[in-house]
């Protein structure tokens, strides 16, 4: 390859390096972007489900499930990772160095196990790579200002890999156990379509609405540095989908694809004060907590009073419970109600906003289906709705058939 060579940090999750026959596996594809001219990092996640056993084992000890101690053990499960890989790649005759996330240069602060990365300083991968080096980084961790280790939150390493490829000036290439970014969830639809491209916002649509192909904060960070990100299987060598600022021109499908989320719960604030300032008060409480609110709704009621509506992470929903019981006692509101059998459905695409017969045809759909609709909001590149969980796959099915399927015919 003529010139500087290029630069892509591989981001490989645990499935991919689940064993020590996949490490081999992994330790190829590695050596194959290296005969092709790129000068490579890597960023690799846990082995297989040992995140998940290390919460199990916290689990036996104590009810706990964010804190610094937390976070300090789950960050051992990606440094056995790099420690094995790089182990790997030195017995193929390839360089390379494992790097813990202190090592790296990244730092995050905010809350235990969501923390938010505020600086890359990768001055030791950066110097491993120019002396020809496969630089091996721990995915899913940073430091604190003080020192500690915090945890990036479910599908960290994402984060980790496309904040290091902005950092470093290079591609970004997430290497899972799927083919590309599909058009449906394949176990859920009959026929999906894999997508060869998508716009930034698009991806991020996908991502904040409960896709499991690139965490959401990972695609918000490739939009806001234009990182060129690529998205295949570390299986196979089909080609996977680029997700760019600048798209082919085409006039293909309107709706990209559907994708469902069935890891939120609702809450109802029930008549609360009509008064300046009392939403304001409400969330500010909830994000203090480190809970996010999706989806709001204020109902306009008589009397002087709101019910307002939200959702949350299923897994914050204790603590969003906690923090409304006593906002609702604080203000005289009527009562917290919530809701977790529910499920949000979204259709998504970069035409909707000028295809204004989309969320009629949306309903419609549902209707025909017998499903009702809870909750209904839009942006520009999406509708969703929240509807029973029970009836969240029959949701999909009868929405990627209408707009997917029978418009790809």
């Amino acid at each position: 390859m003529s010139g500087e060579a290029k630069t892509a940090v591989l981001k490989f999750g645990g499935s991919s390096v689940a064993d020590s026959d996949r490490m081999r596996e992994v330790t190829a594809i590695i050596k194959c972007y290296l005969e092709r001219g790129y000068r490579a990092a890597c960023i690799v996640s846990a082995m297989g489900n040992t995140t998940n056993d290390l919460l199990a084992l916290a689990g036996d000890i104590t009810d706990e499930t964010r804190g610094r101690e937390i976070d300090q053990l789950l960050a051992t499960g990606e440094q056995q990772s790099i420690a094995l890989l790089a182990l790997a790649l030195k017995r193929e005759g390839i360089p390379a160095q494992s790097f813990t996330a202190a090592q790296a240069g990244f730092y995050a602060n905010g809350f235990p196990t969501e923390g938010r990365i505020y600086r890359v300083a990768p001055k030791a991968v950066r110097t491993a790579m120019e002396d020809g080096l496969v630089a091996v980084v721990a995915g899913f961790q940073a430091i604190t200002d003080d020192g500690d280790v915090i945890t990036l939150g479910r599908g960290g390493s994402d984060l980790s890999a496309v904040a290091l490829a902005a950092a470093l000036g290079g591609e970004c290439h997430i290497l899972k156990d799927v083919p590309g970014v599909m058009s449906a969830d394949p176990k859920v639809v009959r026929a999906p379509i894999k997508l060869s491209c998508l716009s930034y916002q698009e991806c991020m649509e996908f991502s904040s609405l409960g896709a499991k192909m690139l965490q959401a904060r990972s695609a918000e960070v490739a939009a806001r540095y234009e990182v060129p990100l690529y998205v295949a299987s570390s299986f196979t060598k089909e080609e996977g989908t680029w997700v760019l600022q600048d798209l082919p021109v085409s006039e293909g499908l309107i709706i990209k694809g559907v994708v469902h989320d069935t890891k939120v719960a609702k809450i109802v604030m029930m008549g609360v004060p009509d008064v300046p300032g009392v939403a304001g008060r409400l969330f500010t409480s909830l994000a203090d907590r480190g809970i996010g609110a999706e989806m709001i709704i204020q109902n306009n009621m008589r009397g002087g009073m709101n019910d307002i509506g939200f959702l949350v992470r299923k897994e914050l929903l204790d603590g969003a419970i906690d923090v409304c019981r006593g906002f609702s006692r604080d203000v005289d509101a009527q009562g917290v109600s919530f809701n977790t059998e529910i499920a949000r459905v979204s259709i998504v695409g970069a035409g909707i906003a000028n295809h204004p017969d989309i969320p009629s045809r949306m309903f419609t759909v549902l209707a025909k289906e017998g499903i009702n609709i809870d909750m209904i909001a839009s942006t520009a590149l999406a509708v969703t709705c929240v509807v029973a969980n029970a009836r969240t796959e029959d949701a999909v099915r009868a929405l990627h058939e209408h707009f997917i399927e029978e418009e790809a015919v």
